[in-house]
């Protein structure tokens, strides 16, 4: 991805860090900090995801805003006993999510057909409540500010599979 960036003009004028995004440290503060497209979920951790929090914080200026938007874990479809729920099943493409409800794990397995065989990935994500996520905040000295199921603004609702999120450092 960076050599990606630094191939466009213009690319010299951006500072690029590479580093774990829960613990790396720059230079300066920020008006505006975010993670989206469920990267709150890479992080595996729970102490991992606090750290972020927190890390963020440190970076915020007064004022300035941490904004997440993240996915609504699927447990509700899932029957007592059953951890694995399929997203797209065909000849072509496999993706199914196996849940670790007690830890609040999740592995995302993706197959494709490539070349007559299907190839595969598997990714390990920790999935985390919206209220998990305020008491996190919180922790890191940050309020929440506003949340909405998606991008438009829609009200988030207890029938909402995700939400975008704002905090502010007081």
């Amino acid at each position: 991805m960076v050599e990606q960036l630094q191939a466009k003009q213009g690319s010299e004028s951006i500072e690029v860090t590479i580093g774990d995004f829960s613990t790396t440290e720059v230079e300066g503060t920020f008006t505006l900090a975010y993670l989206v497209f469920n990267t709150i979920t890479n992080l595996t951790s729970q102490r991992a995801q606090i750290r972020c929090f927190q890390n963020v914080a440190n970076h915020l200026e007064r004022g300035g805003c941490f904004v997440i938007e993240t996915f609504i874990p699927e447990l509700r479809v899932l029957p007592p006993g059953v951890k694995v729920r399929s997203l797209h099943v065909n000849t072509d493409q496999l993706d199914f999510d196996e849940y670790d409800v007690a830890s609040q794990g999740l592995i995302s397995h993706h197959y494709r057909r490539v070349d007559g065989a299907l190839k595969g990935i598997s990714i390990p994500f920790r999935y985390v409540w919206p209220s998990e996520l305020d008491l996190m905040a919180e922790l890191a000295g940050l309020k929440l500010s506003e949340r909405w199921e998606w991008w438009n603004k829609r009200p988030f609702t207890n029938d909402s599979g995700s939400h975008v999120s704002v905090w502010k450092k007081l």
